[in-house]
């Protein structure tokens, strides 16, 4: 599979902020008030490279590993990049995750937030954070069941090192990009009862992919995660 160019990412990436913005614009919002981030899962390095050429510095990557390995890479000659973790995060892969991420959007149990509490006191600094939910209790996907996210909140909000910085979500995909809108308002809505309850903001609200970012816009998203509609289709893993 060829890579793409940074002149063919650059058009699709002015094209994605140009439907961000409509989608602001229809909700009221700052266009500036949603970030881009771009899944680079499976995708090779010299892809990334040309994103950054084309004017892309949020990158998410889903896997430790795979992500390490790319940030390694890319690093010294692209200094500016920033990494996410968006993927599931095993606790015996949390130290190497904190080295090269700037923020884990996938803390879904307590037990991965203390362990990541213990590490970060240890080396004295904080990470922003945010906490997954599984909106539809899929079995095949991570997350706090939304009846226990105010539980994992209460617990990582009372960790010195963590900055819990909003929600993250993936919910079941739909062929109808309408029929996200219930998941997208009431991940939303969950942020806003936290806020309320624990007298706090909680102003980042990662949802939205490929085929729905324009709805989860204008459900307050002030992330999106795209992948396909920058780069194609990923490579089979």
């Amino acid at each position: 599979m060829s890579v793409l160019s940074a002149g063919e990412i650059g058009q699709r990436r002015q094209e994605v902020l140009g439907r961000i913005a409509r989608a602001a614009e229809r909700a009221r919002r700052d266009p500036a008030s949603v970030a881009l981030l771009a899944v680079t899962k499976t995708h090779p390095v010299e892809l990334v490279a040309n994103a950054a050429k084309a004017g892309l510095t949020l990158f998410g990557e889903n896997r430790v590993a795979e992500g390490v390995e790319k940030i390694k890479v890319l690093r010294e000659a692209l200094p500016g990049l920033t990494w996410r973790l968006i993927g599931p995060l095993q606790t015996n892969k949390a130290k190497a995750a904190l080295q090269y991420f700037s923020a884990v959007e996938s803390v879904d149990r307590e037990r991965l937030a203390v362990h990541l509490e213990t590490l970060l006191a240890a080396e004295e600094r904080t990470l922003p954070v945010l906490l997954e939910v599984n909106l539809a209790g899929e079995a095949t996907k991570s997350g706090a069941l939304p009846e226990n996210v105010e539980k994992l909140a209460k617990a990582s909000l009372a960790l010195a090192h963590l900055d819990v910085r909003g929600l993250m979500a993936v919910p079941p995909l739909a062929s109808d990009p309408e029929q996200m809108r219930p998941h997208f308002r009431r991940l939303r809505e969950i942020r806003d009862r936290l806020a309320s309850r624990f007298g706090r903001s909680f102003p980042e609200l990662s949802m939205g992919m490929s085929g729905d970012f324009e709805v989860a816009v204008e459900e307050g998203a002030t992330e999106v995660r795209l992948g396909t509609v920058l780069f194609g289709p990923r490579e089979a893993v």
